[in-house]
């Protein structure tokens, strides 16, 4: 028996181009409702003809989740939200499907699921005591922490205000009634290497490679296997850590990791705070232990070491701080390892190469004092920075033998998943698979920058895996003052749908006050804001329902054709 028929046998690890029986079954079900709804449009098919309607929300951080949460109201009061078979995430958005999933058959009491996530995120956020418990469970609960965890706890939950522990697979027979979910992520070292398959999906069923068509049941994700047989288990990842993993677009760039260094100096603070507030009095009390308001001075010390180096800044005095707190703690006898040089802040990654082995120095030096918690979780935090670890998990293909799957996701003992956006920022190979068979893909575009940029890429990405997909023709004079509706159709392809979310339809000559009213990297959004941009995301379903019926209305008589 081959390894891929066993593992297959073992509901474990799945290699096949096919959908999962669950998913399938669902699809059946949801047809089901699909049917009924084309009827109350007015819109005759037959129930082996009913069209798969995809809709895909983009990344863009809290503007897509509030974007994509304004367009789902405005399907529903419209009576199409039921035509949707597929509703598929990456980044913002994917925020915003958390939140609505958390409610069994949401699509059923959407206005009052809407208000209770506008009231959460328009409240309070979560306090440091929560996110510094939260932050102890990631770290002592699993093998591997990363950035993700950290990005999690400090940055996530600034934008949804709640630290959410469901698990997505509790969710299986709870959305009978709603679009089936699916978040998406890539794979960083296939999409360095240019290598394998770099799109990655999860569902309450399974997770996995979208193309290659190798998969695990999403309960076992980030548990070690080998050879295809579970070695190890993880617990579930959580919905927050979902949300952090689908949702760190900027996990590439020095802007993120200037942000990053100042949340992790604040955490450091704040848990300088709690000593003082006696979280730690039984490491005060004894006459040996270490002085830790010392320890935290390095530690804040060597963010702002970081941080001055980042922005092209003398970092001389720092570093000079940092050396004598530490030979005080020695009482003379140490001196840190990593030597004293002129550091060259010309010679970008010289710099960088040289922060990344005196942070680790520094991290190494102080852990022979001060390994407990939670400093062991701040030198964690530190290496991961200047490793720049995002999103690390056992591979649960390693050591498996297989040519329908790439040999680099075969060897590796683990993989790193990062946010979709930083490869194409909208969802569209998840929902792209032969084997969902999608006749209508509505997209719903967030992102900043050139409205175009997702269904240009998906187009082209999609000609070199020889994907059908429609040729993209945009006029020119549509890039900076893009309409609010575009069809493509082409022959054997899926029609698409693009909305980019700011246009002339919803914003008149506004469009760029808008973009700089809600750029991507800005503190959570007022209530005022989150209202505005409520109204001007619905607006483009609103004004544009007539062209959606029609464009549904087509996709049944393509689908009739087709067969």
């Amino acid at each position: 028996m081959g390894a891929s028929k066993s593992l297959e046998s073992s509901g474990e690890v799945r290699i096949k181009h096919s959908l999962i029986n669950n998913e399938k079954e669902f699809v059946v079900k949801r047809k089901k409702d699909v049917l009924q709804s084309l009827k109350n449009l007015k819109i005759s098919c037959s129930r082996d003809k009913v069209p798969h309607i995809a809709l895909l929300g983009s990344g863009g951080g809290q503007r897509a989740m509030v974007g994509l949460l304004g367009s789902l109201v405005q399907l529903d009061k419209a009576g199409l939200l039921d035509c949707i078979l597929y509703l598929s995430g990456v980044s913002g958005s994917t925020w915003c499907m958390a939140s609505l999933y958390q409610e069994p058959d949401w699509s059923t009491k959407l206005e009052t699921v809407k208000n209770k996530i506008i009231e959460r995120i328009s409240g309070p956020g979560v306090s440091w005591g929560d996110a510094l418990a939260k932050l102890k469970k990631y770290y002592y609960g699993k093998d591997i922490f990363s950035l993700t965890d950290v990005w999690a706890v400090l940055v996530v939950t600034a934008f949804v205000k709640e630290i959410d522990e469901h698990k997505i697979s509790e969710q299986q027979d709870q959305h009978n009634r709603d679009p089936f979910p699916i978040y998406t992520m890539i794979d960083k070292q296939c999409k360095q290497q240019r290598d394998g398959d770099p799109w990655f999906e999860i569902s309450p069923h399974e997770a996995g490679y979208s193309l290659t068509g190798a998969f695990v049941d999403t309960s076992s994700f980030g548990s070690q296997f080998d050879n295809g047989f579970k070695k190890k288990q993880q617990d579930e990842i959580d919905m927050l850590y979902l949300q952090a993993l689908c949702g760190s677009a900027l996990a590439d760039g020095q802007e993120i990791c200037n942000f990053l260094w100042k949340r992790i100096k604040d955490f450091f603070t704040h848990s300088i705070l709690r000593i003082e507030t006696g979280m730690f009095e039984e490491i005060g009390k004894d006459p040996n232990s270490p002085p830790v308001d010392k320890c935290y001075q390095v530690l804040m010390e060597l963010a702002d070491m970081n941080l001055s180096v980042l922005n092209g800044k003398d970092p001389s005095e720092i570093d000079k701080s940092i050396r004598t707190k530490l030979k005080d703690l020695a009482g003379g006898k140490r001196q840190l390892v990593f030597p004293v040089q002129k550091l060259n802040l010309y010679d970008k990654e010289a710099a960088q190469l040289y922060m990344k082995q005196y942070t680790t120095d520094v991290c190494n030096y102080l852990n022979s004092w001060f390994s407990f918690w939670p400093f062991d979780v701040c030198f964690s935090i530190c290496n991961c920075m200047v490793m720049w670890i995002w999103g690390r998990k056992y591979d649960f293909l390693h050591n498996m033998s297989d040519k329908a799957v790439p040999d680099a996701l075969l060897a590796s003992e683990t993989r790193d998943y990062i946010d979709a956006g930083l490869l194409l920022n909208s969802p569209y190979l998840s929902v792209l698979r032969k084997e969902r068979d999608t006749d209508l893909i509505i997209s719903l575009d967030f992102s900043e920058g050139d409205p175009f940029m997702t269904v240009r890429e998906a187009a082209e990405m999609c000609n070199k895996l020889k994907i059908p997909f429609p040729e993209v023709n945009i006029p020119n004079e549509d890039t900076k003052k893009p309409k609010d509706f575009y069809v493509f159709k082409g022959k054997n392809a899926p029609t698409v749908i693009h909305i980019p979310l700011f246009n002339l339809g919803n914003c008149g000559d506004e469009i760029e006050t808008w973009w700089k009213k809600y750029s991507t990297f800005q503190g959570a959004y007022s209530p005022g804001m989150i209202a505005d941009l409520m109204e001007v995301a619905g607006k483009n379903i609103s004004n544009n329902r007539e062209r959606l019926l029609e464009q549904i209305g087509a996709a049944v008589g393509l689908k009739k054709s087709k067969h």
